[in-house]
């Protein structure tokens, strides 16, 4: 049975990704749609349905019937595969997903959050596999991660574990929207950089005007490589931030690594410098030389194929 074919979904905010998944992890009949949460409840499940269908249509014209299905959500999901919460696809908030995908599709069906399947996908076939224990840790939109103990994922007695993002690293700062304040996401997502850049651009008379058009992470990015110093400031305090966290998860957990991935990531020559520095500052001597802090591998691959394998684990 474990040699079947299987699916592996991301499923996203904007976007659903999927594709099969073979036994050996060779990813086959890719495809993508919109996951259009904003036309209501009815209309994105109809689309997940027949999105699903789709591939397992793909599997039966190639002679590989699928024998299960593995998608990773943005947000908390219990072990029986119900969503608890999801911020970006507030709709599937107490969804028993699982139980009623199985229903529509006669396949086993494993949920599980969108970083945990990024995890053991880097764990299994990208930069975690030189790691027994390490953190993965997704800089996008916000700030997610994932847990990598003893060569094992990590769920927490709720399935709640890694939430990194959500971590306090200024107290009584920007308010989160989880409800707290001073939250990690709040200093090192992509649009929390590009906050921290327009502010910095306000209080100097050095920067070009040109750079008040800037309006995304990725342009500040662009910006810092051209030697805008506000930009490079920008980056350099992400860093800062997040490496305060991470002293702490390596003084907590003597971890072997860190995997960051996400969008952010494409610019992690601009923040590994100072958060590199704030863990050798921070952190035991003995835990900071041990943690290696990598750039995640597989791309938009990783969930896929981290999902395929929690349901290949099952069937």
């Amino acid at each position: 049975m474990k040699q079947q074919t299987v699916i592996g979904i991301d499923l996203g905010g904007t976007n659903c990704r999927g594709a099969l998944v073979g036994a050996n992890g060779e990813i086959v009949a890719p495809q993508r749609i919109e996951t259009a949460i904003a036309e209501g409840f009815d209309v994105f499940w109809a689309r997940l349905v027949d999105f699903c269908r789709s591939l397992m249509g793909e599997g039966e014209l190639r002679g590989c019937p699928v024998a299960g299905l593995g998608i990773g959500v943005p947000g908390l999901v219990a072990r029986d595969g119900t969503v608890r919460e999801a911020p970006n696809l507030a709709a599937l908030d107490g969804f028993a997903l699982t139980s009623r995908l199985e229903a529509e599709l006669g396949i086993a069906v494993r949920v599980v959050n969108d970083v945990n399947a990024i995890a053991l996908g880097e764990a299994q076939r990208g930069a975690g596999r030189a790691f027994g224990s390490f953190l993965m840790m997704t800089l996008g939109t916000g700030v997610g991660g994932g847990l990598i103990l003893a060569r094992q994922l990590w769920y927490g007695a709720d399935g709640a574990a890694g939430e990194i993002g959500h971590v306090v690293v200024r107290p009584g700062g920007y308010p989160c929207g989880c409800g707290s304040r001073g939250c990690l996401e709040q200093y090192a997502a992509g649009p929390s950089i590009l906050r921290a850049f327009h502010q910095l651009r306000s209080r100097s008379a050095m920067v070009a005007p040109r750079y008040a058009r800037i309006r995304s992470a990725e342009e500040v990015a662009a910006a810092a490589r051209q030697g805008c110093e506000a930009a490079q400031q920008a980056f350099a305090m992400a860093g800062c931030c997040i490496g305060q966290v991470l002293a702490g998860v390596a003084n907590l957990l003597n971890l072997d690594g860190v995997v960051i991935g996400g969008g952010v990531a494409d610019s992690f020559d601009l923040f590994i410098p100072s958060l590199r520095t704030e863990i050798d500052r921070r952190a035991f001597g003995v835990t900071a030389q041990r943690l290696q802090v990598v750039k995640a591998a597989l791309g938009s691959q990783a969930g896929i194929l981290g999902a395929a394998q929690l349901v290949r684990e099952m069937i």
